[in-house]
């Protein structure tokens, strides 16, 4: 544990530098441990270390873990297709990887039969990447208005993924320009989007830095892992 138990801590401190240098408190930030392709028995050391939220990319490994890792709290990160919503809404507490009204209405329809009430965050495209999931920018405010509207689910805010660069700095425009985003979306809708997800193990300090109430990290506590 205890390469664990050092990341956790680094991690923590350069979370608490950055909210600090954002003129923020520490506790504004969640921090998400995204436990992607970690076997159970690593997620529960990380819950001993004081882990609570934990991300999952896909539905289908996390239904494996979530009943073998009790007293956290999972969010679904990675892009669901409409077939596997039933089970997302069983599974997790948040999912932030809303990104069409047509998938909001899905998730709407299974949590009003399963009687559940979820979190959900909108993602948002904002660097436009063709290969990556996530509403257009421009899309944004009438997501946001469908969404405030539907039964079993609460809209809690926006999430994005940032380009891959070499250097944390480069991500900075895209944090900004979706916390300019909700910034106006909230003032033309008077919908509330208190969070805002973004920022990864390369590039979270930059996002907390922007604004970030949420950062979504895993290699910098897991470490490197095989991709599935």
């Amino acid at each position: 544990m205890a390469d664990l138990t050092t990341n956790v801590a680094d991690v923590r401190a350069r979370i608490a530098a950055a909210a600090d240098r954002g003129g923020r408190r520490t506790e504004e930030v969640t921090l998400v441990a995204v436990s992607k392709t970690v076997e159970p028995a690593r997620i529960r050391e990380a819950v001993t270390l004081g882990l609570r939220v934990f991300g999952e990319n896909r539905v289908q490994e996390a239904r494996e873990k979530i009943s073998a890792v009790p007293g956290a709290s999972w969010h679904l990160i990675g892009s669901l297709q409409r077939n596997k919503a039933r089970e997302a809404v069983r599974l997790f507490q948040v999912i932030e990887s809303v990104d069409s009204e047509e998938l909001a209405e899905e998730i709407s329809r299974r949590a009003v039969q399963q009687e559940r009430v979820l979190d959900v965050l909108i993602q948002i495209n904002v660097a436009r990447e063709p290969q990556k999931h996530g509403a257009a920018p421009e899309e944004t405010a009438a997501l946001v208005r469908r969404a405030a509207d539907l039964p079993g689910m609460r809209l809690r805010g926006l999430m994005t993924i940032a380009p891959l660069a070499p250097d944390p700095e480069q991500a900075r425009p895209v944090f900004r320009m979706l916390r300019e985003l909700r910034d106006r979306i909230e003032r033309e809708t008077r919908i509330t989007l208190a969070e805002l997800s973004m920022g990864m193990s390369d590039d979270f300090e930059v996002a907390i830095e922007e604004g970030a109430t949420m950062v979504r990290v895993g290699r910098a506590i897991f470490g490197d892992r095989t991709r599935t």
